[in-house]
């Protein structure tokens, strides 16, 4: 291999001395992108300015910062997560410099604002198609991995939350109500996520699939390590996605994003959402929610019609009015039949059928409208 030239700068020996401190226990690779890093910021200083000799006459502006715009308009340009790499190895050969040479200054030469945030690339919900190829799949194999997936995809758990789900996670908050018991997970919070009785054959399932000498309390048995288990159940998912003939790379996660889409889509509420995913923040709820602009534009006229987020009620049977009196009921009846009529198009999948309903929800909005302008009184 050839060797690299040794440079000519009076601070080449601290930052080796520092580097070296640093990559001990490190291996090769390491240690070669260490020096590659304080080499770069060196050659930096000797080229545009040469009269830095010492650690004292280092300041931010303009040595780091010069440095940081032109690592920033290197060519060809560096990925934004290998930036931040190579920024965070300069940040630490500092502070070891500043501890090592009693110069605290240069602890903040670089600051955590400078280090480029990494993208964050969340999986997004399940296409329909998707979901119901992946689902009658899961659904036919109906063993331990495709049942706890199948779980998961119908409550939003963390695929983590459904492996430490207890025995008796399973309650009864009301009269003909069902709920399972999250336990405290990635945010140290518990809650409780209405269920319906498919999830309730699912959980019947695998308590039966349980090993007979398993002797802890999870409803998932731990023959073998917590991460060992994900992988095994992501690697199931793999299997399942390449037998029904999807080429895209599928993850359990996206499961959740689905069930997010899916309950907004059914009318539950934003607060609602945050409470089923377990989220202390909206902004981490809004990143799960998928809506389309067409969904959109038919939620914002719908609003400024009539507010649907419940069943309107007839306030008087029809027939305890005369001639116009019955106006108010007639009005409410419609309204009635209008959210059965929006909440039959959001579970239709066929586009055809969709447009459809529209015209007909757009339909009965105009005749609304129309009655509401009739005056009884005259």
């Amino acid at each position: 291999m050839r060797r690299r030239r040794d440079l000519d700068h009076p601070l080449a020996p601290l930052f080796e001395r520092s580097s070296e401190s640093l990559t001990t226990a490190l291996g090769d690779a390491s240690q070669r992108q260490y020096l590659a890093t304080w080499r770069s910021f060196l050659r930096y200083l000797k080229a545009h300015h040469p009269d830095v000799r010492t650690l004292e006459q280092l300041e931010r502006d303009p040595h780091v910062l010069g440095w940081l715009a032109e690592l920033k308009m290197r060519m060809p340009p560096l990925a934004k997560n290998t930036r931040a790499i190579v920024i965070i190895r300069l940040r630490r050969l500092f502070e070891d410099l500043a501890w090592t040479q009693r110069l605290p200054a240069l602890s903040h030469l670089i600051r955590l604002d400078d280090i480029p945030r990494k993208e964050r690339k969340l999986p997004r919900a399940l296409t329909p198609e998707q979901d119901e190829l992946i689902q009658n799949e899961l659904k036919r194999r109906n063993d331990l991995a495709s049942n706890l997936l199948l779980l998961q995809r119908h409550t939003g758990m963390r695929l983590g939350e459904c492996l430490d789900l207890s025995l008796d996670c399973l309650l009864s908050p009301g009269a003909g109500q069902s709920a399972i018991l999250v336990p405290l997970g990635k945010l140290q919070t518990e809650r409780l996520v209405p269920v319906d009785s498919f999830v309730c054959e699912l959980v019947d399932r695998l308590r039966a699939l349980r090993p007979d000498d398993a002797t802890d309390n999870f409803l998932i048995g731990r023959p073998r390590a917590r991460e060992t288990m994900i992988r095994a159940f992501r690697a199931c998912l793999r299997e399942v996605t390449a037998a029904v003939g999807i080429n895209t790379r599928i993850v359990p996660h996206q499961f959740r994003h689905t069930y997010a889409t899916e309950m907004l889509m059914a009318g539950v509420t934003f607060a609602g959402i945050m409470q089923l995913l377990g989220h202390s923040s909206p902004h981490m709820t809004l990143v799960y929610l998928k809506l389309t602009q067409p969904d959109l534009q038919r939620e914002y006229r719908a609003a400024l019609a009539y507010p649907r987020h419940l069943v309107p009620l007839p306030r008087l049977p029809l027939s305890a009015h005369t001639d116009g009196a019955g106006l108010p009921t007639l009005l409410d009846s419609l309204r009635a039949a209008q959210h059965v009529l929006e909440m039959f198009r959001r579970a239709v999948t066929d586009d055809s059928t969709r447009r459809l309903l529209n015209r007909l929800g757009n339909r009965l909005t105009k005749i609304m409208a129309e009655l509401s302008k009739v005056n009884p009184a005259e």
